[in-house]
């Protein structure tokens, strides 16, 4: 497998859309469709770059969980807090930051944070960052933006299993909640 060439087909606000040109194993032409948060201008710059921050938090022995409503699926689900890191914003900063955006909550303490990794290796080159954290205060909406719907709450380690059986969550949401569920977080 050799890319070959990478073009952007078009440019919104949020997202790229890139079109790869690859080689396949058997020497044949083969085109694929990514999208992207970055201006890509050569192939070496494909997934360099971390985007943003997802954020397991927690505050006396509950798990912070978002019901937030997502219009890429026209539903609401359970996720964590996340959101993209600006430009000059250190990733600390960014992890402090979104944490009050969507909930009103202060970061008191950053346990540990993951190498990047890949979103959807399937569909784009978008890398972001684990983060666990203790989160403190209380829970205010006020600051949530008009195009967001989003209800925070901590839940206990039965609660979060029991959402796990009867709601939707995303995929990071989904793989956090069962570790915490089972006691995987308790020696944050």
């Amino acid at each position: 497998m050799k890319l070959l060439e990478i073009n952007k087909v078009w440019e919104g606000k949020y997202l790229k859309n890139y079109e790869l040109v690859y080689e396949n194993r058997a020497g044949h032409e083969k085109r694929y469709e990514i999208v992207s948060h970055h201006e890509i201008r050569e192939i070496s710059e494909l997934g360099d770059r971390v985007s943003g921050v997802s954020i397991v938090a927690i505050h006396e022995g509950k798990m912070l969980l978002l019901r937030e409503f997502r219009m890429g699926v026209d539903r609401f689900v359970y996720n964590l807090c996340a959101g993209m890191k600006e430009e000059e914003e250190t990733l600390e900063e960014c992890i402090s930051r979104e944490l009050y955006e969507e909930t009103g909550l202060s970061l008191k303490q950053i346990y540990k944070i993951l190498n990047p990794a890949f979103a959807a290796v399937s569909i784009c080159d978008i890398k972001n960052q684990i983060a666990f954290v203790e989160a403190e205060g209380e829970i205010n909406d006020s600051y949530m933006s008009e195009n967001e719907w989003i209800q925070a709450a901590f839940y206990t380690k039965e609660e979060v299993a029991h959402l796990l059986q009867t709601e939707q969550f995303s995929t990071r949401a989904q793989i956090a909640s069962w570790f915490f569920s089972i006691g995987g977080l308790d020696n944050l």
